[in-house]
């Protein structure tokens, strides 16, 4: 008689998911990361931030990163072990890199231009890497 060792749960979830460069397109990427997160039963204090990034992140590769006819794409790998969550969303203007603005570049009282600070202040580290062959990929960890 053969009988199957038991599994060891999985550890480490992997999503990725293309989405119109648009600002539908941006808000189905929180849900949709949400909704992951939910059923990788991330932490709540991961969660909470992770949305928010994922949000800034979209939000970003659709306002500066669109190219008409081409999509970004929102990627999560989540190590359980580690307690470490990677975001990543990559869109096709890698010329355009994003930075942090200078503090007298940063409007209190501006509408826009606080999305990266609110990222560097919710993740443990965040950077771009390019995307051959014309994009680029902003990324954030949380832990």
């Amino acid at each position: 008689m053969n009988s199957a060792a038991p599994q060891p749960p999985v550890t480490v979830g992997m999503f990725s998911q293309l989405l119109s460069s648009t600002r539908r397109g941006a808000r189905l990427a929180r849900l949709l990361g949400v909704e992951q997160l939910r059923t990788w039963r991330v932490p709540p204090s991961v969660m909470e931030r992770a949305a928010q990034i994922i949000a800034e992140l979209a939000a970003n590769a659709v306002l500066h990163g669109h190219v008409p006819g081409r999509d970004f794409r929102l990627g999560l790998l989540y190590d359980a072990p580690a307690g470490r969550l990677r975001i990543e969303v990559s869109d096709a203007r890698g010329e355009h890199l994003p930075a942090l603005p200078r503090d007298q570049e940063a409007d209190s009282e501006g509408e826009s231009g606080r999305g990266l600070l609110l990222v560097a202040s919710l993740a443990a580290k965040w950077g771009t890497q390019p995307r051959p062959p014309g994009g680029k990929t902003v990324w954030a960890e949380v832990e």
